[in-house]
């Protein structure tokens, strides 16, 4: 064992399934209040249609985006039985990408783009994360019941 590697934050792949599922869930509903408030502020706006493209659009995000996301970091979680770092439930190149995110995100938000537009993006994005936890939800949850 290297000196440093007892600082090493391990946890076990099941505790990798619930803070990855948690951080997608979380992140999903951050998004989805940012877009609900804006529809509810804006003036003269049919929300149904706006919020209504959104989901259409998450449902896609959904399914040919995020869901390969997710089966490619429970194809890495999944097989391993001894602790892993407490970060490793997604690559390293993947933190890159969600500071890109996070980046684009801030700058949306302050542009002037009307917030309404916005929503459509938030809603798209914040569902679509949503729906794409319940995967690592349910693999948390066959892991908790193979185990007891």
């Amino acid at each position: 064992m290297r000196k440093w590697d007892r600082y090493k934050p391990a946890v076990t792949k099941v505790v990798l399934l619930f803070l990855a599922g948690g951080l997608w869930l979380c992140v999903g509903f951050m998004l989805l209040l940012f877009a609900v408030s804006w529809l509810l502020e804006a003036p003269n706006v049919n929300r149904s249609v706006f919020a209504g493209i959104g989901v259409v659009l998450a449902l896609f995000v959904h399914h040919f985006g995020f869901l390969k996301i997710v089966d490619k970091n429970l194809s890495r979680i999944l097989p391993v039985d001894e602790k892993r770092c407490l970060f490793s439930f997604m690559p390293w190149k993947s933190y890159l990408i969600v500071l890109f995110m996070i980046a684009m995100g801030t700058i949306l938000r302050h542009s002037a783009i009307p917030k309404h537009y916005l929503a459509i993006v938030y809603i798209c994005i914040g569902l679509a994360l949503i729906l794409s936890a319940v995967r690592y939800v349910r693999t948390f949850l066959k892991e908790i019941r193979r185990r007891t």
